[in-house]
């Protein structure tokens, strides 16, 4: 006689997890996905039956069912500006969860449109509800027109699609207020180093530049353009740090000028006192950088 083989127990359900919590299936899915409009001490309830019957949200499911997938998509480009590129992670991250998102990273190696199709293509095949560009690209393709058209999208400071929403501030004037402070402090002449043209933030911040020194009849010197680190502005830095006329330099990013102050130091310049700097983000390390 042939034994009977025992049938697997079948895996828990979201009715199950509801059942033992004492709630019902939709709160259990907003407890999952950790939505506001539910009471903590019900969230507690309904994640320790969870945990206890061994059950594993389905989010392919949840997908099929509602048509959305409860996830922001963020595009990130991975090089430059690693103090910039954790807050924008950190802060949507922080703001998609307190509305019950998940979020999404798609990050490009460099600048390239193709790059760019290929991750928000990743995205839209994710079903995300929505995307957030934190790319600096210039141009745009039709592709990317497409993505950003059907699926809501926000640019932060960055690449700009017809149907995109623009999150930023106006770099230009940024740039322009910096060169004037310089200005105002006394100084002749005020140099400047750049970010990579390429990026929309680090362009605007030059025209800024020219545009103040401009007003002021002041012919502006060729600007040296680094790559956001603070080793390309240690080298920029070595080259301003033998031009005896230098006396104000705006940098582009705070990373930047750590770099370029520790060429000028090395070479006997005091900052402030000899060379005065400003520069852009305010990043929370630039309030212990060490300046003579």
């Amino acid at each position: 006689m042939a034994e009977a083989t025992a049938r697997p127990a079948r895996p828990p359900r979201m009715s199950d997890v509801a059942r033992s919590a004492g709630v019902s299936a939709q709160t259990v899915s907003r407890a999952l996905r950790d939505s506001p409009n539910v009471r903590p001490e019900t969230r507690k309830r309904v994640l320790a039956a969870a945990g206890q019957l061994g059950y594993r949200f389905n989010n392919a499911a949840r997908v099929l069912a509602s048509g959305r997938s409860h996830t922001i998509g963020l595009v990130l480009l991975q090089s430059g500006g690693y103090y910039s590129r954790s807050a924008v992670t950190a802060g949507v991250e922080a703001a998609a969860g307190e509305s019950g998102y998940a979020v999404s990273i798609a990050t490009i190696a460099r600048l390239d449109t193709g790059l760019m199709e290929r991750s928000l293509s990743k995205l839209a095949d994710q079903s995300v509800d929505g995307i957030v560009l934190a790319v600096p690209l210039i141009s745009v393709t039709q592709k990317m027109e497409d993505i950003t058209r059907d699926i809501p999208t926000v640019t932060l400071d960055g690449s700009r699609t017809a149907s995109a929403r623009v999150l930023g501030i106006d770099q230009r004037e940024a740039g322009r207020i910096a060169t004037q402070h310089l200005l105002d402090l006394g100084h002749r002449q005020v140099w400047h180093v750049s970010g990579p043209k390429e990026w929309i933030e680090a362009h605007q911040r030059c025209l800024g530049w020219q545009d103040c020194l401009a007003s002021a009849g002041i012919e502006a010197p060729p600007p040296l353009e680094g790559d956001w680190s603070p080793e390309s502005g240690y080298q920029r830095g070595q080259v301003l740090a033998v031009i005896p006329d230098v006396t104000a330099v705006f940098a582009a990013s705070d990373e930047m000028a750590f770099g370029v102050i520790r060429a000028l130091r090395e070479r006997g310049r005091s900052v402030p006192d000899d060379v005065s700097i400003v520069s852009v983000d305010d990043i929370a390390l630039a309030a212990y950088c060490s300046r003579r």
